[in-house]
């Protein structure tokens, strides 16, 4: 019911090539397959342009990703980004000039006219903050179900350190535990606060748009109380009220 297209491209036929991307795949892989307990959460098919990702190829597997039904279908990029005035682009190892990548509004078509209930999108790569957006209307253009979160803005370039994004890195480390509320979900929404405030305030910014009446929850991590002690709360109370009571009667 929940699938994932994970894609991460170091080699670039034409550009310069980048070091962390297909590592930081990996991670989101590694983090988004199973909850915390073990159990099954996303279904993943994992895209690694170690040697070489084509267009054609990435463009079908998105294609596939947000076709027929299911609960989520989740679309997580690492690699090079292009912006100009007709849009943003992600660009696959056969890219050449930036604008010959698989364009954001595309994507964004697929998305919006999926019958997935939850379409979320997760792009680590520069100017990635265009997505949605309108290339006519600074307005984004989201239907109903859909989340996008990107690295940085439409005019920031996303960073590496040490080999891997700084945005997925914090994006791990949310959906690992940072992230989670009470019982241990994981929300878009509260990813991004953990990832907005990790950041110092002249770094890179991620930007995040949304169109849902509720969030859904990413992955349940390990709650921070147990749930058994949660339960227990309602009995607190009970016997806070009663010891005031008697204390009241003495």
């Amino acid at each position: 019911m929940k699938k994932a297209l994970i894609v991460g491209i170091d080699h670039y036929n034409n550009i310069s090539p980048l070091y962390g991307c297909v590592n930081d795949a990996h991670q989101v892989k590694g983090i988004l397959e199973r909850h915390a307990d073990g159990s099954v959460n996303f279904g993943v098919n994992l895209l690694a342009g170690t040697d070489g990702l084509d267009r054609t190829e990435l463009r079908e597997a998105v294609k596939q990703l947000f076709a027929g039904d299911c609960e989520t279908a989740l679309f997580y990029f690492a690699g090079h980004g292009y912006v100009e005035s007709t849009g943003g682009y992600l660009c696959p190892s056969d890219c050449a000039s930036g604008d010959d990548g698989l364009a954001l509004s595309e994507i964004m078509t697929l998305a919006n006219k999926s019958n997935a209930r939850n379409r979320i999108i997760l792009l680590d790569s520069c100017h990635s903050g265009v997505a949605g957006q309108s290339a006519l209307s600074p307005i984004s253009e989201l239907s109903e179900g859909v989340t996008i979160l990107t690295a940085s803005t439409a005019e920031q370039y996303a960073s590496e350190v040490n080999g891997a994004g700084v945005f997925t890195d914090l994006l791990v480390d949310g959906l690992a535990g940072a992230a989670a509320n009470l019982v241990g979900d994981v929300t878009p929404g509260a990813v991004y606060a953990h990832i907005d405030q990790s950041l110092g305030p002249w770094a890179q910014r991620p930007v995040f748009k949304t169109n849902v009446k509720s969030f859904v929850s990413l992955r349940k991590a390990n709650p921070v109380l147990p749930l058994e002690e949660l339960r227990r709360i309602g009995e607190f109370f009970s016997l806070s009220r009663l010891s005031i009571c008697a204390g009241s009667s003495l």
